[in-house]
């Protein structure tokens, strides 16, 4: 069960035999519609690595934080747990605004392990990331559809903070890369519900694509509008935060024509990705929330902060970063390592087939890197 309790109660009380890790993902707000599928998939991951003995001879206690809290909430909440020896490493998957409040409180004190898909260019010691950044996801995945889809015109749709505006900016570069361009883009307040301004936009431009930057539910609110407004029949849509449960809340109707670039799909048939969802069905049942990218990410963070946490053999931030490099573990996606504090990682494109996404292709990163 999740508390809200302040870091003060006496439930948040340091403990030395065991391993604390602050657990940040949303209760609330758009990115709500995740939590379930982050905390499912981080408490798999804990309990997994405690039947394994561990990590550093302790056993690993999560502690869940509302990362859907304002960003300046979430990081006092998360230095109070760390100045109180609460926890000893931190790990979840939160929208960017939260992390650059965050990582300057925490990241020298104890190492953050963000799980988030973000904008590129944190490089801030202590913090090491799993997920994609535009160069290797959204890039390929752009030329890829000039070229099989002719898409030549595009129309960004972003809530308003610094992911979607910044990889905005890097997708202007990526157009022109393709013989394309960006006609028009909007940027709108977390927690939008009106789309019919945005949609006549994109009805007057000469958009043949839409490049979707929205997060959540306000995601599943556009697709829906979207799809009404009969737009779904002459434009696509690229997303690079778009998972199952997305899909599900979206409904089929709405996800017409609709592509995700990502690292993770729960489609994947690997023998790691099977396993995984084997595993999480046995423990959480098959009606626990679709584990897609998002709450695979909180599996994930869980394993790479215990495998920095086993390759440095302390506690200690910098002497983790010091050896970070040599770093690697074995996931749902395979074998991963780590490489100046980011995951490198394959990239897929799929396209929504109903309330699951079929996967077309690996992207090649190569193509990718300027």
């Amino acid at each position: 069960m999740v508390r809200h309790d302040s870091p003060s109660s006496d439930w948040f009380t340091a403990d030395e035999s065991v391993l604390g890790v602050a657990l940040v993902f949303p209760l609330q707000g758009p990115a709500g519609l995740f939590g379930p599928a982050c905390e499912l998939c981080a408490r798999l991951a804990v309990e997994e690595a405690n039947r394994a003995g561990g990590v550093l001879g302790r056993e690993l206690r999560l502690v869940p934080v509302d990362g859907g809290a304002p960003p300046r909430e979430v990081a006092d909440h998360v230095e109070a747990l760390v100045d109180l020896g609460v926890v000893q490493g931190v790990t979840g998957w939160h929208i960017s605004s939260v992390r650059q409040a965050l990582a300057p409180r925490i990241a020298h004190r104890v190492p953050y392990v963000y799980t988030a898909l973000y904008e590129g260019g944190e490089h801030t010691a202590g913090v090491f990331l799993t997920s994609e950044t535009p160069r290797d996801q959204l890039r390929p995945a752009m030329a890829l559809l000039a070229h099989e889809r002719r898409v030549r015109r595009w129309f960004v749709v972003g809530n308003d903070y610094v992911w979607p505006r910044r990889t905005a900016r890097a997708a202007q570069r990526y157009a022109r890369e393709a013989g394309g361009r960006i006609g028009g883009e909007v940027y709108l307040p977390l927690g939008t519900h009106d789309f019919e301004p945005v949609l006549r936009r994109i009805e007057r431009s000469d958009a043949d694509a839409v490049l979707l930057l929205l997060v959540g539910s306000d995601a599943v609110r556009f697709n829906r509008a979207f799809a009404a407004y009969g737009l779904d029949a002459r434009c696509l849509r690229l997303s690079t935060l778009m998972d199952e449960n997305m899909l599900l809340a979206s409904g089929p109707s709405a996800t017409v024509d609709l592509y995700s670039a990502a690292g993770f799909f729960a489609s994947l048939a690997t023998a790691d990705t099977l396993d995984f969802h084997g595993r999480y069905a046995r423990r959480f049942g098959i009606e626990a929330p679709a584990p897609g990218s998002l709450g695979e990410s909180c599996y994930e963070g869980v394993l790479l902060l215990a495998a920095l946490l086993r390759q440095a053999g302390t506690l200690d931030v910098a002497a983790i970063g010091a050896t970070a490099d040599t770093v690697s573990y074995e996931g749902p996606r395979g074998l991963l390592r780590l490489r100046g504090g980011h995951v490198r990682q394959r990239i897929y494109l799929a396209r929504a087939d109903g309330l699951d996404f079929d996967v077309l292709t690996e992207l090649d990163l190569h193509d990718s890197r300027p």
